[in-house]
Protein backbone atom coordinates (compact mmCIF):
# COMPACT_ATOMS: atom_id res chain seq x y z
CA UNK A 1 0.00 0.00 0.00
CA UNK A 2 0.85 3.26 -1.21
CA UNK A 3 1.95 5.87 1.63
CA UNK A 4 -0.35 8.81 1.73
CA UNK A 5 -0.90 12.22 2.85
CA UNK A 6 0.66 15.48 2.66
CA UNK A 7 4.49 14.40 3.10
CA UNK A 8 4.48 11.67 1.06
CA UNK A 9 3.04 13.86 -2.10
CA UNK A 10 5.71 16.74 -1.47
CA UNK A 11 8.51 13.66 -1.42
CA UNK A 12 7.10 12.57 -3.96
CA UNK A 13 7.06 16.21 -6.06
CA UNK A 14 10.17 16.80 -4.70
CA UNK A 15 11.51 13.87 -6.35
CA UNK A 16 10.10 14.87 -9.43
CA UNK A 17 11.11 18.47 -9.19
CA UNK A 18 14.69 17.65 -9.10
CA UNK A 19 14.95 15.26 -11.62
CA UNK A 20 13.21 17.67 -14.35
CA UNK A 21 15.29 20.82 -12.45
CA UNK A 22 18.02 22.49 -14.38
CA UNK A 23 21.40 21.45 -14.40
CA UNK A 24 23.12 17.94 -15.16
CA UNK A 25 21.36 14.67 -15.46
CA UNK A 26 23.26 12.83 -13.18
CA UNK A 27 24.28 15.05 -10.89
CA UNK A 28 19.75 15.96 -10.22
CA UNK A 29 19.41 11.83 -9.89
CA UNK A 30 21.98 12.27 -7.23
CA UNK A 31 20.24 14.78 -5.63
CA UNK A 32 17.11 13.35 -6.40
CA UNK A 33 18.09 10.05 -4.68
CA UNK A 34 19.69 11.85 -1.59
CA UNK A 35 15.59 13.50 -1.12
CA UNK A 36 14.01 9.75 -1.28
CA UNK A 37 16.48 8.75 1.41
CA UNK A 38 15.59 10.95 3.50
CA UNK A 39 12.23 10.40 3.10
CA UNK A 40 12.65 6.59 3.36
CA UNK A 41 14.80 6.91 6.84
CA UNK A 42 11.73 9.22 8.23
CA UNK A 43 9.12 7.22 7.59
CA UNK A 44 7.48 9.45 4.61
CA UNK A 45 8.24 6.87 1.73
CA UNK A 46 8.22 2.97 1.99
CA UNK A 47 11.35 1.29 0.54
CA UNK A 48 9.29 -0.97 -1.72
CA UNK A 49 11.21 -4.11 -3.36
CA UNK A 50 10.80 -2.79 -7.11
CA UNK A 51 12.17 0.78 -6.08
CA UNK A 52 15.27 -0.76 -4.26
CA UNK A 53 16.32 -2.34 -7.24
CA UNK A 54 16.02 0.81 -9.44
CA UNK A 55 18.29 2.38 -6.72
CA UNK A 56 20.22 -0.28 -7.03
CA UNK A 57 20.50 0.19 -10.90
CA UNK A 58 20.65 3.92 -10.56
CA UNK A 59 23.76 3.86 -8.33
CA UNK A 60 25.59 1.38 -11.07
CA UNK A 61 24.76 3.86 -13.46
CA UNK A 62 26.00 6.83 -11.64
CA UNK A 63 29.40 5.40 -10.53
CA UNK A 64 31.98 7.56 -11.71
CA UNK A 65 35.88 6.87 -12.04
CA UNK A 66 37.75 10.21 -10.12
CA UNK A 67 38.27 12.80 -12.88
CA UNK A 68 35.88 11.29 -15.29
CA UNK A 69 33.65 13.52 -17.00
CA UNK A 70 29.25 13.81 -16.69
CA UNK A 71 27.24 12.21 -19.16
CA UNK A 72 27.43 9.83 -21.91
CA UNK A 73 25.82 6.69 -20.92
CA UNK A 74 25.50 7.20 -17.09
CA UNK A 75 23.55 10.56 -18.00
CA UNK A 76 21.27 8.34 -20.83
CA UNK A 77 20.88 5.75 -17.91
CA UNK A 78 20.10 7.96 -15.28
CA UNK A 79 17.36 9.85 -17.40
CA UNK A 80 15.85 6.28 -18.07
CA UNK A 81 16.21 5.02 -14.48
CA UNK A 82 14.76 8.07 -12.55
CA UNK A 83 11.42 8.07 -15.36
CA UNK A 84 10.95 4.29 -13.99
CA UNK A 85 11.48 5.29 -9.80
CA UNK A 86 9.19 8.55 -10.48
CA UNK A 87 6.28 6.09 -11.94
CA UNK A 88 7.14 3.42 -9.08
CA UNK A 89 6.92 6.31 -6.27
CA UNK A 90 3.20 6.08 -6.67
CA UNK A 91 3.53 3.18 -4.53
CA UNK A 92 5.88 4.10 -2.29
Amino acid sequence: MASSGPAAEAARAAFRAQVNGPGHAVENARLAVAGLEVAFTNGTLERTPTLDLMLGDLATALEQGEGQRLGGKSAEAARFIVRAISRELDNA
